[in-house]
């Protein structure tokens, strides 16, 4: 498997092409902004896009989702339904953070937990992690032990609760229950800022220990 991680938008969100190597199928994960921009990268590195994967119903990780999905006559896979408030509430969500106009759309696919999603020969393991957001789910491709988590985790921090129908309790639940048991090895690209791996943010995240 490989990826390329292309932050958009002024929210800086990590927007990451994966691609299957052996069948150069791709697929786009948290499409926040910048169509034109992915679309140049997806082009440059002459990939097949056949899926789009939302973490959650954010719109810093959304806001392209339905043009590219478009675009690419491909279906859109995530998040858990509990965010579908979410996505019904985009145009609001706009106006809120002065973004270009998104209209509300539902995924073609939503995902539930324990549920896995392939791009090519590659297969992630769909985990839902409520708390950032109740429909929140992580993608983790065990084979080469790496994670997409949206905005649950980040390098020393934590995904914000404060967000309507956020739960703290819930959050740090579903990072210790669910992600810390798959491996101290298992590398993730957050939402925003840089890598870590699991056993980094067990042992030394201020807001985990």
């Amino acid at each position: 498997m490989q990826y390329q991680i292309i932050p958009v938008t002024e929210f800086q969100e990590n927007c990451s092409i994966i691609w299957c190597e052996s069948t150069n199928e791709a697929a786009i994960v948290d499409p926040g902004g910048e169509a034109e921009l992915l679309k140049k990268a997806v082009e440059k590195l002459a990939l097949k896009v056949t899926k789009i994967l939302l973490t959650h119903g954010h719109l810093d990780h959304v806001g392209a989702a339905k043009e590219l999905a478009d675009f690419y006559q491909v279906n859109i896979y995530g998040p858990q339904q509990e965010d579908k408030f979410l996505l019904d509430i985009l145009p609001q969500q706009c106006v809120q953070f002065g973004f270009p106009f998104t209209a509300a759309f539902e995924p073609d696919t939503w995902l539930n937990d324990g549920e896995i999603v392939k791009v090519g020969d590659i297969v992630f393991d769909v985990i839902h992690c409520p708390g950032h957001t109740p429909g929140h789910v992580v993608f983790i491709n065990k084979a080469d032990k790496i994670a997409f988590v949206g905005d649950v985790l980040f390098n020393n921090s934590i995904g914000r609760t404060d967000f309507p129908r956020g739960n703290h309790l819930d959050l740090i639940t579903s990072i210790k229950n669910k992600l810390f048991p798959l491996g101290d090895d298992i590398r993730f690209v957050p939402g925003h800022g840089p890598m870590s791996t699991f056993g980094y943010e067990r042992m030394n995240n201020p807001y985990l220990v």
